[in-house]
């Protein structure tokens, strides 16, 4: 059985637990062993008034992650999502087209109108979201600067 449900607070330690077991494995190969940190991390994602978690439950197992926030803009209110993922040995099967739909018939109900979120042009979920009717957004730059870097 496949079902979509939305998570809190109370769902942390599972939330954190896929997280862990997905963005530390490849492509990302992310160092999230500071437990400390990725608490905070997914708070930050989870725990404002305006986020919106959701999870993909496989069988009453959580299988997929949508985490992100509610934004109000002049063309109408949009989900950005700040991380979207699928438990590793579960993609290419499918599931993450369904979570898609599921997440977007979700939020529609909402009134909410946009989904804005960012990838990077060289991880496999570029093509996922292309695949499935993204489109990229040629005049949005991201920018980051490293305040410890002296130069």
């Amino acid at each position: 059985m496949i079902e979509l449900q939305q998570l809190s607070i109370d769902d942390i330690e599972e939330i954190e637990e896929l997280y862990r077991n997905i963005f530390t494995k490849a492509p990302w190969n992310d160092d999230w062993s500071d437990q400390k940190q990725l608490y905070q991390y997914i708070m930050d994602l989870i725990g404002n008034l305006n986020s919106l978690a959701l999870g993909l439950y496989v069988d009453d197992i959580l299988t997929g992650l949508s985490l992100g926030n509610i934004r109000h803009w002049y063309s109408g209110t949009q989900y950005y999502i700040d991380e979207f993922c699928i438990k590793t040995e579960e993609q290419g099967k499918g599931l993450g087209t369904c979570f898609l739909r599921y997440v977007e018939e979700h939020i529609k109900s909402k009134g909410i109108n946009h989904i804005f979120l960012q990838t990077d042009t060289d991880m496999p979920a570029y093509h996922f979201y292309q695949k499935n009717g993204f489109a990229e957004l040629k005049s949005h730059v991201s920018f980051l600067k490293d305040l410890n870097n002296k130069g």
